[in-house]
């Protein structure tokens, strides 16, 4: 009985979240008001920043939208492959770009931030601006990382050459002057070099510096809505405020000296602190070995022992030794330390992890999220733009709640209704038994005192 009952509620609960599907696929529509959508990055933004200082214009841009309190990034927390993760939904050693230095064995080349347009580095992986225009709309940016190189033989529709100097206002009215001047721009992506510039320099516990720069930074939140008011955007186009990775406090005693651990002679080092690629140029297991033992706050992995749940091993230019320190703690061969603030670490801790803000048409108002995966803001993106997604290890279904025309609150109340059926279900049952198992007790005393006349009988006789 009480199975039955389950499966009848399960049955429900079924057609109901399978006709709450089918509505939503009816609300995407076919493409032809697709309602542009504009990506914002402010490298560096740690996400308990939000807690610790005041922002009252990025706080009036969520308020009547959607905040990701965490977004858990993807290894190694650098600009480079977070950035290349968000466009494309992968994970680095999927779309290929793996740090900020880079060797690839193969095509005998060193990438870097500063030498990073050969598209080789960039070509394993589509990002989203390629696939908008392979769905016939346009995109544009304004100095995102890769936009500036022909992937797949392509670049966005318009775009800015890398260039710090150029001011944030200026970046954003090229946006909004691409996206007003021609309606089939359809996607929009642009970065700003702070707090990360700032974090590294005075690292984040230098909460004067810090005050400042995200003050700063908050007026550009606050120009940002202004200006897309002005231009007739606001409320008209989806925008999406988010950043790559956090930054961690790091000191002189907090150093890690490869050099004096091993012979500089035995090895490359291909990319250094907070995740070090080595390169062994003798007897690799010896070198793992002394690498193993050279600080307790710092891990080393063969490639083929790395994590899984890194989702750094499967991929030709990951060297066959990485190692990788502990929060707020430094790898150099020899030297003093480099920045006061640092990132690249591993991505399950908190001070890596940055924050996403919503607003639009798309988004639910006021709505809130403890985290999500930021490979799983590709999905989203694709959904708002009505294209499809090409394969990606992210998931729409992490993030379909942050949309109006999503039925997640109903979904809900199903997931309620089944354990709530559940635990009624199982109460009626139990006391069901119990009433029977009373009324078993009662009467037999009865059935016991008939026998027993019974059998008194034969000796009266």
């Amino acid at each position: 009985m009480l199975l039955q009952a389950l499966l009848c509620v399960l049955a429900a609960c079924y057609e109901l979240a399978a006709t709450l599907s089918a509505s939503s696929d009816e609300q995407k529509g076919d493409g032809k008001d697709v309602t542009p959508l504009l990506l914002v990055s402010f490298d560096g933004f740690r996400a308990d920043y939000l807690e610790k200082y005041q922002f009252p214009n990025l706080q009036k841009f969520f308020s009547d939208g959607v905040l990701i309190h965490h977004l858990s990034n993807v290894f190694t927390t650098k600009t480079f492959p977070n950035h290349y993760s968000f466009a494309t939904g992968l994970y680095a050693e999927s779309h290929g770009i793996l740090a900020s230095r880079m060797y690839d064995s193969e095509a005998k080349e060193f990438f870097t931030v500063h030498n990073s347009s050969n598209p080789l580095w960039w070509n394993e992986a589509t990002p989203i601006w390629v696939s908008v225009q392979n769905w016939n709309y346009k995109s544009a940016a304004a100095m995102w990382p890769g936009t500036d190189v022909e992937i797949q033989n392509r670049t966005p529709t318009h775009f800015l050459k890398y260039d710090s100097k150029v001011r944030f206002n200026e970046r954003l009215e090229n946006i909004t002057k691409w996206l007003t001047e021609d309606n089939l721009v359809k996607f929009a992506a642009l970065y700003w070099e702070e707090p990360d510039n700032t974090g590294h320099k005075y690292g984040p516990e230098n909460t004067t510096m810090m005050a400042k720069v995200l003050k700063e930074v908050d007026d550009h939140v606050g120009f940002l809505m202004d200006h897309l008011n002005q231009t007739g955007l606001w409320g008209k186009i989806n925008v999406i405020i988010t950043s790559d990775h956090g930054m961690v406090q790091c000191s002189e005693d907090r150093l890690i000296k490869l050099d004096d651990c091993v012979d500089p002679k035995s090895y490359i080092l291909v990319d250094t602190t907070p995740v070090a690629a080595i390169i062994p140029l003798n007897d690799s297991a010896d070198l793992y070995k002394n690498l193993s033992n050279c600080n307790m706050h710092m891990k080393a992995y063969m490639k083929a022992a790395i994590p899984d749940r890194l989702h750094y091993r499967n991929n030709k230019r990951i060297q066959p030794i990485i190692l990788i320190a502990d929060e707020g703690w430094t790898i150099v061969q020899q030297g003093n330390l480099p920045r006061l603030g640092d990132h690249g670490y591993d991505n399950s801790l908190l001070s890596m992890h940055p924050f996403l803000a919503a607003q639009g048409p798309a988004f639910r108002k006021g709505y809130r999220m403890n985290t999500i995966n930021s490979v799983d803001l590709y999905p989203l993106m694709c959904n708002l733009l009505g294209i499809p997604e090409v394969p990606n290890n992210g998931s729409f279904t992490n993030v379909r709640c942050m949309l109006l025309k999503e039925k997640c609150s109903d979904l809900a109340a199903v997931i309620g209704i089944v354990i709530g059926a559940f635990i009624v279900l199982t109460t009626i049952t139990l006391l069901f038994r119990q009433l029977k198992n009373r009324e078993r007790s009662s009467s037999q005393p009865f059935a016991r005192l008939e026998l027993e006349d019974d059998d008194d009988e034969p000796l009266l006789e």
